[in-house]
């Protein structure tokens, strides 16, 4: 399966265009964050399987690096959904898992009876045989550079021969202005969530993007012409959930 491009010319946002974004859904259109979460996972296994699993999710091994926060519970609903598709998955937490609370807490207990393996902590070193690594640690969220655990979940993502796919940001780099902090992944491909933000087209924070591909998470085209936002978006996934940038 191909993601189709574009249609039209899609806006770039900051990151702070996207967390009104998210209260607006949230306190406005009453979306609540596990539904948001769950298109977001459901969008990233859909790439995962088509880009980088040949179109047929089973008999693959998938390791999905996983952040306490939404980030990493978008992560845990892509692990669920490439777990019934036939695929073995593990995930790594980059917190304890008795530091989740809220949705991702939630998500990370759904996890249970699935056949997820969970375990906390960096991977033993010289992990081989993996079809995918998915990186869903940090997202737009990031705060300076990552550190503990978080850090060695990059960097043995970054020494691991396995493709690298990360939500929304690759960890590490800023969306705001592009930064791109030590350590931060260095992924073959990002799948980036509603619309595309700002920081991710800075050349320094492009070269850790890979290929670029954008997902519906089902944020109504009106929210964005209100006017804390002021932007024309459209119907800009009228024929795909997912679209491929560049």
């Amino acid at each position: 399966m191909t993601f189709p491009s574009p249609e039209r010319d899609i806006p770039f946002i900051s990151t702070q265009q996207m967390r009104e974004v998210d209260r607006a859904m949230i306190e406005d259109y009453g979306i609540v964050l596990m539904q948001m979460m769950e298109n977001a996972g459901r969008c990233l296994a859909t790439v995962a399987r088509e880009r980088f699993l040949g179109g047929d999710a089973r008999e693959h091994h998938i390791e999905i690096l996983v952040g306490k926060g939404g980030n990493g519970g978008g992560g845990l609903v892509a692990a669920r959904r490439l777990q019934s598709w036939g695929s073995t998955v593990l995930v790594r937490l980059s917190s304890p898992a008795a530091e989740f609370s809220g949705v991702p807490e939630r998500q990370l207990a759904s996890l249970t009876g699935t056949g997820v393996t969970v375990e906390e902590g960096p991977p033993p070193s010289g992990v081989s045989g993996l079809a995918l690594i998915i990186d869903a640690i940090i997202g737009y969220s990031l705060r300076g550079s990552p550190s503990g655990t978080a850090s060695m979940l990059i960097r043995a993502a970054n020494a691991s021969p396995a493709p690298v796919l990360s939500l929304d940001v690759p960890s590490g780099v800023d969306t705001a202005a592009g930064t791109v902090h030590d350590p931060s992944i260095d992924a073959t491909a990002t799948m980036t969530l509603a619309l595309p933000k700002e920081g991710l087209r800075a050349s320094a924070a492009r070269q850790k993007v890979g290929e670029l591909y954008l997902a519906d998470i089902g944020v109504p085209s009106g929210l964005y012409e209100t006017p804390s936002l002021g932007l024309s978006v459209g119907p800009i996934f009228a024929k795909s959930d997912i679209l491929r940038l560049w």
